[in-house]
């Protein structure tokens, strides 16, 4: 039916309907209102239409509790706005507890050396150190570089070395893990070996984790014991270039979560050579409320990541959009595809990077970016102590023990221990300030405390608006008051006013 037969047809019944029930006469109406304010549990009102004051004191009286509900009224109602304009700010508030334990979780731990690969590699280490950085920019948005004759170096080895592959080159000739550089493998008394350690690559290249993400995870029942490791960082065979900015030596580790994947970035803690570094640790978790109280969601899930995080997030999403793109996947990224080869990271991986980092197709945050905050994040923050190691008579007997001199000893081996400093973890969590039943609390309990109105209240007050809104369309509309109801519906409130 056409829109303008449509609006005839329900105007018609419309009026059908209001002329069947016409509008009740002005003394009906003032009879109705003043029916309603006698009657109803709205305090005050009926103190307005109160028949027993007459006179001076009367009209007095009336003005004064005019004023009353007029005041209580406005009270009540800035009340119940500030009350509703302050649940839609989602306001929060945070509580910190410490939940105490028997036992406690030991995290996973990321050994990286800090020299990337071993001398022998090339004949042109720079090479690979430049490559290295190139590749590794699919993990962090960072300047690798392209310089000019760079690139025709690289060009030039990538022509004598047709099958060069950057994965197979850093996982050959990289840090490597064996009885010769993990001299010392300790977990809470029991020896561990390096079949307990996960090959996993970052931007250091070749790293190991300890306590992989497995069925059966490790927990602790005693503070001051846990991972105790013994490194020979092999400075002879591994090499840096300091014109590259690698000018330290030692292993750097994280400490994470089994369950999300190691991040360096800055984060990462350091043991230099010659030194017995202890690390101290506890468990902190940390509770963020969903939209719109929170920045999470918590319908986000990762596809290669067993619970959602914002470094993992961040990897499946330039992932997807490079083997989009470019047809194939660095290995560095988490996923199934054809591996990227050099070339391809510098005709589309790099360009393509540039682009998600130019328009933030992969940005972190907030709930509107593409990977905001997880709703639950465990941290391990660590506090790092130094001893000098080792000391003379240690040196003596790492000597004898494994045919080195003091020198090579000292400039060589690093000695880790990481240890929970107590049997508790501090939970943070973020909880709504204010829900929605506390919002129907609150602003019943304002309407109570000016008005004494409660929900019964609300309704009687909607049927007394809805009747009015009823008659005055009844009467806009028809405009044929029904005199003769109207002359005895007066004179039967004259009548009850008499008798009253």
């Amino acid at each position: 039916m056409p829109d303008p037969l449509l609006r005839q047809a329900v105007w018609h019944k419309m009026h059908n309907v209001l002329r069947k029930h016409s509008a009740p006469c002005t003394e009906e109406r003032r009879k109705y209102n003043h029916d309603f304010a006698v009657s109803t549990s709205f305090h005050g009102l009926h103190n307005l239409v109160d028949g027993n004051s007459t006179g001076t004191w009367g009209q007095i009286r009336r003005v004064v509790w005019f004023v009353v509900v007029l005041v209580s009224l406005f009270a009540a109602f800035s009340q119940v706005c500030s009350r509703i304009v302050n649940y839609f700010n989602w306001p929060t508030m945070t509580s910190v507890t410490v939940q105490y334990v028997e036992k406690i979780e030991f995290p996973s731990v990321t050994f990286c050396n800090l020299n990337r690969f071993q001398t022998p590699a090339v004949n042109n280490l720079s090479i690979a150190f430049v490559m290295w950085n190139i590749v590794s920019t699919v993990l962090y948005f960072s300047n690798a570089g392209k310089d000019h004759e760079d690139i025709q170096e690289i060009n030039k080895f990538l022509q004598l070395h047709q099958n060069f592959s950057i994965k197979d080159f850093t996982k050959n000739y990289g840090f490597y893990l064996n009885n010769s550089t993990l001299l010392k493998c300790d977990f809470f008394g029991i020896p561990c070996y390096r079949e307990d350690f996960e090959h996993v690559f970052t931007e250091y290249g070749n790293c190991f984790t300890f306590n992989h993400n497995t069925p059966n995870s490790k927990s602790i029942n005693t503070v001051g014991k846990g991972l105790s490791v013994l490194f020979d960082i092999k400075q002879t065979e591994f090499t840096d270039d300091p014109t590259l900015g690698f000018v330290d030596a030692g292993i750097t580790f994280v400490i994470h979560s089994p369950k999300i994947p190691p991040r360096f970035n800055g984060l990462g803690l350091h043991s230099p050579v010659g030194m017995h570094s202890h690390a101290s640790i506890r468990l902190y978790k940390a509770i963020m409320q969903e939209y719109p109280w929170g920045e999470c969601n918590p319908d986000l899930t990762l596809v290669h990541h067993e619970i959602y995080s914002t470094y993992g997030c961040v990897q499946e999403c330039k992932a997807n959009y490079i083997q989009e793109k470019c047809g194939c996947l660095p290995f560095l990224l988490p996923g199934v595809g054809k591996e990227c080869d050099l070339p391809q990271f510098y005709s589309c991986v790099y360009p393509t990077l540039l682009r998600i980092e130019k328009l933030e197709l992969c940005s972190v945050g907030t709930y509107n970016s593409t990977c905001p905050v997880p709703c639950e994040e465990t941290d391990y923050p660590a506090t790092l102590s130094y001893s000098t190691f080792p000391s003379d008579k240690a040196a003596d007997f790492l000597s004898k023990k494994l045919s080195k001199n003091i020198t090579y000893i000292r400039n060589n081996l690093v000695y880790i221990d990481i240890k929970y400093s107590e049997l508790n973890y501090k939970v943070t969590e973020q909880q709504k300030a204010m829900t929605s039943s506390a919002l129907l609390s609150d602003v019943g309990g304002q309407l109570g405390l000016f008005c004494g109105a409660s929900m019964i209240t609300v309704i009687e007050i909607m049927e007394f608006v809805l009747t009015n809104i009823l008659w005055a369309c009844a009467f806009v509309l028809l405009k044929i008051p029904n005199v003769s109801r109207c002359a005895d519906s007066q004179a039967r409130y004259k009548q009850e006013i008499q008798n009253c």
